[in-house]
């Protein structure tokens, strides 16, 4: 992973830190106890003569085409040598002006792209007007990236588009991602590698393996040493007009997998596997910055009475998403303000008085967003909190994905009000990347695809009307530190949650994009904002009854429009 540090003397900054641990190690015979760890990566190899011979039989359909491609592979050469594929060297020339960088892949680029129809197409005169989709078995691009670590695609089949395709009930069209990889991330995965057979693509792809994780159904698969996976976002419920149900989804992938060709890449050199260390962290104390230890959640927050789970990773070296210090990491849902997560609270908020608790816990709370816990330190995990989302890293299985952050300060609608005024603090770019997103959808993820990382980054509760005037949408390249958006509080409409930032992360791993824990992370990156290092304090105590008389100053209820109960 990369280990830049923005700020004055970088280079010095590390090489002190590394001695000062590098003292400490020996001094104690191993890591300190709130040592912070980088993550492990494995290196695929990949066969590239096999790719070779695979586009040699992809072109052989089209004899109008195939004399423009030099197949004779120099096989004398290195396998790391790009000379010993001409003919891939001549496919990348063909492809880059429809996908940008596709020749920087150090994986074969599958795409449901047929180069071979399309050159042939223009070869034989065919009319230059037809759209992509007809070389795509009617996939329209969406987003494509490539990277020194792989690729990454967003495709969507409109309703009714693909010929011999069933009708579906979903009425929007169905949106498939695709990520080829030569990184992939070695996490505890107690669910890893299960999945179903597809008998219909086994010849095509015989590892081929189905499974449904985290929102998503997912075909992994191995080809020429690297490992794929296709995703659909989707539920595990019966389809509707405005729900697409994975079976539905299903189809469309199968329809996908089917047309995928060899449609780009390049040999790289040989890469070592990366193996776990340790993330230098700031000498100096800082003088405030406290949080409580990795995976210890609200008492009776997590799903069915679960706790968290303790990861003390930071999966990339990131600037701090929201652009100024101070700011504060904990829940929405178990603290001030909040819903409980649809559990109940005591008194419920229609009746007089503004001191509650969750019914899940007797935790003190108050209808004030801006109480002053909300707002102080330390900070807390709440990755594992209950929510209707598969988490696979957390005890019960499900989770809440990331980790909710707030900025500053709270400045009040109103005198006597309870809510704050949203679009006041300025989210920013956490690394160089290129963004994933559609016009008017709610979350913006930014993708990382380098050397030594393939990860990403989501952002939700800005305002997706302002994320599209900002141009905030798919292939979008941004700089680390440039403001992408602002601290809001939409969730199907404004208001619709308090006022933070919801921030998660995924890594690429043989079942696909998977949310691992970001609250390390998100320390570290803290820390490095800051200039000091954070001190952990003892976790939460457990919560103990009511009190009459809560310590934040309290505000008269009103419960914001469309808050569910």
């Amino acid at each position: 992973m990369r280990l830049t540090v923005r700020g004055n003397s970088p280079l010095r900054f590390l090489r002190r830190a590394a001695a000062a641990w590098l003292l400490l190690a020996a001094a104690t015979g191993g890591a300190a106890a709130d040592d912070f760890k980088t993550p492990g990566i494995s290196i695929a190899r990949v066969e590239w003569r096999t790719v070779l011979d695979q586009f040699k039989s992809e072109i052989e359909a089209w004899p109008a085409i195939d004399d423009r491609f030099t197949v004779n592979a120099l096989r004398h050469l290195p396998p790391s040598d790009p000379r010993i594929m001409p003919a891939l060297m001549q496919l990348n020339a063909v492809t880059l002006p429809l996908f940008a960088r596709i020749n920087q892949s150090p994986v074969p680029v599958l795409l449901p792209f047929d180069a071979g129809m399309y050159l042939n197409a223009r070869a034989t005169g065919a009319p230059a007007s037809l759209p992509l989709a007809h070389y795509q078995a009617g996939f329209q691009r969406q987003m494509f990236d490539a990277g020194l670590a792989g690729y990454d695609a967003k495709f969507a089949l409109a309703p009714g588009a693909g010929e011999g395709m069933p009708q579906l009930n979903f009425t929007r069209p169905v949106e498939v991602q695709i990520t080829g990889s030569i990184l992939t991330y070695d996490i505890d995965d107690p669910s890893g590698g299960k999945g179903e057979p597809v008998s219909a693509l086994a010849a095509q792809f015989p590892d081929l393996r189905r499974v449904i994780r985290e929102g998503y159904v997912r075909y992994a698969f191995t080809r020429f040493g690297a490992p794929y996976v296709v995703s659909i976002p989707c539920l595990d419920s019966a389809p509707r007009t405005n729900r697409l149900a994975c079976r539905e989804a299903s189809v469309v992938a199968e329809r996908f997998l089917k047309a995928l060709r060899i449609a780009g890449g390049r040999p790289s050199q040989s890469r070592r596997n990366i193996a776990p260390g340790v993330m230098p962290r700031p000498a100096a104390p800082s003088p405030d910055f406290t949080y409580r230890p990795p995976g210890d959640i609200i008492t009776n927050s997590g799903y069915r009475g679960q706790g968290g789970r303790a990861d003390p990773t930071v999966y990339s070296q990131i600037r701090f998403p929201i652009e100024q210090a101070p700011a504060y990491a904990n829940s929405q849902s178990f603290l001030n303000w909040g819903d409980c997560f649809h559990r109940g609270r005591i008194p419920p908020p229609h009746a007089k008085g503004d001191a509650y608790h969750c019914k899940s816990s007797n935790k003190p709370l108050v209808f004030d967003e801006s109480a002053t816990e909300n707002y102080s330190y330390p900070w807390q995990d709440n990755f594992c909190e209950a929510r209707d989302f598969d988490v696979g890293q957390c005890p019960a299985g499900s989770g809440h994905q990331g980790q909710d952050l707030r900025p500053a300060t709270c400045t009040l609608r109103n005198k006597g009000a309870d809510r704050c005024i949203p679009n006041r603090y300025a989210v920013v770019a956490v690394r160089d990347g290129v963004i994933i997103r559609s016009p008017k959808q709610q979350a913006a993820t930014l993708l990382i695809d380098t050397r030594n990382e393939h990860v990403r980054f989501r952002y939700m509760h800005m305002n997706p009307a302002q994320l599209d005037e900002d141009g905030i949408i798919n292939d979008r390249r941004v700089s680390e530190g440039e403001k992408i958006g602002l601290v809001s509080n939409y969730m199907d409409h404004s208001g619709g949650t308090t006022t933070h930032l919801h921030f998660d992360v995924q890594v690429f791993t043989r079942d696909g994009w998977l949310w691992v824990n970001p609250y390390v992370t998100l320390i570290s990156a803290y820390e490095r904002l800051i200039g000091g290092r954070g001190r952990e304090v003892a976790a939460e105590p457990a919560a103990g009854p009511p009190t009459a008389k809560p310590q934040d100053p309290t505000h008269p209820e009103k419960p914001a429009e469309g808050e569910d109960d």
